[in-house]
């Protein structure tokens, strides 16, 4: 018959013990451990001896469906972590920091069993703890103290798997009375259910600290805000986990030799075990929001760093693009960054080694118009690919903010989009980081419109963005520096081939045969019908050859759509054979604008200004306007209501046609007729100003930014 040992004091412990565990003065008590806190400045690594504690906490904690309540053999990916874990662990055991730490481990170890075993007071036994290890560090003290608990503990467990099938351990366990407890595990369930919860949050709680000594100094100081913070309770967290480490300690203590009777208190002990890893819950909380505002700005201040660098590398001479290309485009593990469009290969950066090199850089949908139109001009470029103006490749650079989740979807939308594209592309979105992202927001101005930046073979950047450039001129404007620009503009006047040369094939064939021109647009149908038949009967009546064109409006929405429709099935004129065209025919103008605005030129002091303003004037009004136009200098400009007039009454102008011709004629009638009340409207899309975020009310996606000018006599 096996001899039951309960001493009183264990019984005494429990009494009460719930009214008692948090009612002493947090601040007095905390005062006394800092007081035993004088550190000698001897400073180790205590990672590898935390690695060999959390082998032996997490393996003595892991529990079986075959005995729920008590530690046992973990499965599958469980088993693979702990493998790791034990692979780190005896690593690390292989040190000498372990032998010399050996001794003061077994010192704490013997004092908890001493005074769990004579139950003492929680609180003398913690301080007494404090006592052993009060020259180390913090993070010191607490893993020193998780290896003494780590000792009794795993232990204890040893012999409790292996009494079944070792003689030794089975002699151990009877002199401890564990067959006992083991037959009677249902009822120790909840103890050891809370026992092992407040023992993985000791061990999170020791993780977390450990990571507050690692943090990076020469990103972060003591005085920083969350640092300052994180420092002034970690004190509080080392302390509460020594009272957890007494607690599980006295638990393991008081099953040696428990009785039958014993059984009904184990629901109190693990009230005790589970208030105390509520207490340490909450405390590694805070510590672990403070351990996350220090990472971010540990990575702010690598951001800031990294961004100077890369202000600094494009400040520097190179004796070619690689330098910069690398710092753009993060070439994983040498695998190659880039996507031919052309071949559907990966390439390395050396493809662009000394070229002449444009990053398109857009969101991750790229607009269908800026694509369509980009691509039909580099196509071109490509073939005859020894032009002067041929020589430069296109990279298309996809900017996606932090703060956008990277899901399958989005990834999905990335391959399907380098997919159609002719040019290269970055390989993976995860190439652009976003200190890149940073740097062309704030240094080259993007805002989710398209850009073209333009390096030299060199890496200098000759262009901020020569896309208007390449709306205007295409691959004319190579190399698309400020001087090309400029040189462009002194070669340019106000003809009907700088307004819309490009977007026909028919027009160049037009102006070669001296045909009259004429543009028009708007959405009022019935005047479109009424203008087309004014202007018809005009024509023959003056007996020149007028061709009509129809550019509709710099939106192409549905109902521009449907007029071209309505023109081509009516032969009321000729229309644009694609949408695109229609943007394109207005994003030159806007584009003309941008490019005159950067030379420093005004409505006031260029005439080409005037016209494009003129032009886009047209487009912000809700009527109509047409455009005459004929061989490389003659234009003439009116607007709806003027112009259905002027034709209506050619009877009247119509002899000043043989003295002065058709358009001067026309020009001179118009002017006679033309009244000072006006309202003019300037829409300018996405503007030199930043946008403020603002979203739509009804789809929630950011709204564009329009700047208007307005002049208004009426």
């Amino acid at each position: 018959m096996t001899t039951t040992f309960t001493p009183d004091k264990f019984q005494q412990r429990r009494q009460g013990i719930g009214d008692r565990m948090f009612a002493s003065d947090d601040n007095a008590i905390m005062k006394q451990i800092k007081d035993i806190h004088v550190p000698d400045g001897r400073d180790f690594d205590v990672k590898p001896l935390l690695h060999i504690v959390e082998n032996i906490l997490i393996r003595t904690t892991t529990t079986t469906a075959l005995t729920p309540a008590l530690p046992g053999i973990p499965q599958g990916s469980a088993q693979a972590q702990l493998d790791a874990l034990e692979e780190k662990a005896l690593q690390d055991a292989s040190g000498d920091m372990i032998d010399l730490l050996a001794y003061t481990i077994n010192k704490i170890s013997c004092e908890l069993s001493c005074n769990c075993t004579s139950g003492g007071d929680a609180h003398a036994t913690a301080v007494a703890v404090f006592h052993i290890v009060s020259n180390y560090s913090w993070d010191a003290k607490l893993v020193l103290a998780l290896a003494a608990f780590a000792t009794t503990y795993g232990e204890f467990w040893l012999v409790a798997h292996l009494y079944p099938t070792n003689s030794l351990a089975k002699s151990v366990a009877i002199l401890k009375q564990l067959p006992d407890m083991l037959e009677r595990s249902d009822f120790l369930k909840p103890k050891f259910e809370a026992l092992i919860n407040l023992i993985r949050v000791m061990v999170d709680v020791a993780k977390c600290i450990v990571q507050f000594k690692d943090l990076p100094p020469h990103y972060i100081t003591p005085e920083i805000p969350p640092m300052a913070e994180a420092i002034a309770h970690i004190p509080t967290a080392v302390y509460w986990t020594f009272r957890g480490i007494v607690a599980c300690a006295s638990q393991i203590t008081s099953l040696i030799g428990m009785g039958h009777h014993e059984y009904t208190s184990s629901t109190m002990d693990a009230w005790e075990l589970s208030g105390f890893a509520h207490k340490v819950s909450n405390i590694i909380g805070h510590l672990q929001s403070q351990l996350n505002l220090c990472w971010q700005h540990i990575n702010d201040r690598k951001q800031i760093e990294a961004y100077m660098l890369l202000v600094r590398l494009f400040e520097t001479p190179h004796a070619d693009n690689i330098k910069i290309l690398r710092a753009l485009i993060f070439a994983k593990d040498d695998h190659p960054p880039l996507y031919d469009g052309f071949s559907r290969t990966k390439v390395s950066l050396d493809v662009l080694r000394r070229r002449n090199v444009m990053l398109f850089i857009s969101e991750l949908q790229v607009p269908n118009d800026e694509l369509f139109i980009l691509e039909q001009m580099y196509l071109e470029s490509r073939e005859n690919s020894t032009r002067p103006e041929s020589q430069y490749e296109v990279v298309w650079i996809p900017v996606v903010d932090r703060f956008t989740p990277r899901t399958e979807e989005k990834n999905r939308q990335f391959e399907t989009q380098k997919d159609i594209m002719p040019w290269y592309s970055v390989d993976h979105l995860s190439s652009i980081d976003q200190v890149v992202i940073k740097y062309i927001k704030e240094r080259w101005g993007f805002n989710k419109k398209p850009l073209l930046v333009v390096l030299d073979p060199q890496g200098r950047v000759v262009n901020n963005n020569a896309i208007h450039m390449m709306w205007i001129w295409g691959s004319t404007a190579f190399p698309f520096s400020s001087m090309r620009e400029e040189e462009l503009w002194k070669e340019e006047t106000w003809r009907m081939e700088l307004l819309a040369d490009s977007i026909d094939p028919r027009i160049p064939i037009w102006i070669t045969e001296e045909r009259f021109i004429c543009l028009f647009g708007g959405e009022d149908m019935e005047w479109i019908r009424k203008f087309c038949f004014l202007a018809k009967s005009v024509a023959n009546k003056a007996g020149i050859n007028l061709e009509m064109l129809y550019v509709g409006k710099s939106n192409p929405r549905e109902k521009v759509r449907k007029i071209h429709a309505i023109i081509a099935q009516d032969k009321l004129s000729h229309a644009l054979p694609d949408p695109h065209l229609v943007w394109f025919f207005w994003i030159r103008l806007e584009s003309m604008w941008y490019s005159k605005v950067q030379q420093g030129k005004t409505v006031e002091d260029d005439h080409i200004m005037q016209e494009i303003v003129t032009m886009l004037s047209f487009d912000g009004s809700d009527q109509g306007w047409v455009v005459f136009g004929k061989g490389p200098t003659e234009m003439a400009k009116a607007k709806g209501e003027d112009i259905v007039k002027c034709l209506s009454d050619f009877d009247v102008w119509r002899n000043n046609v043989v003295n002065k011709g058709f358009l001067n004629a026309l020009s001179d009638y118009l002017r006679d007729i033309h009244t000072p009340h006006h309202c003019n409207r300037l829409i300018l899309p996405g503007a030199a100003a930043n946008p403020e975020r603002v979203v739509c009310a009804e789809c929630g996606r950011p709204m564009e930014k329009f700047v208007m000018y307005r002049c208004c006599t009426d």
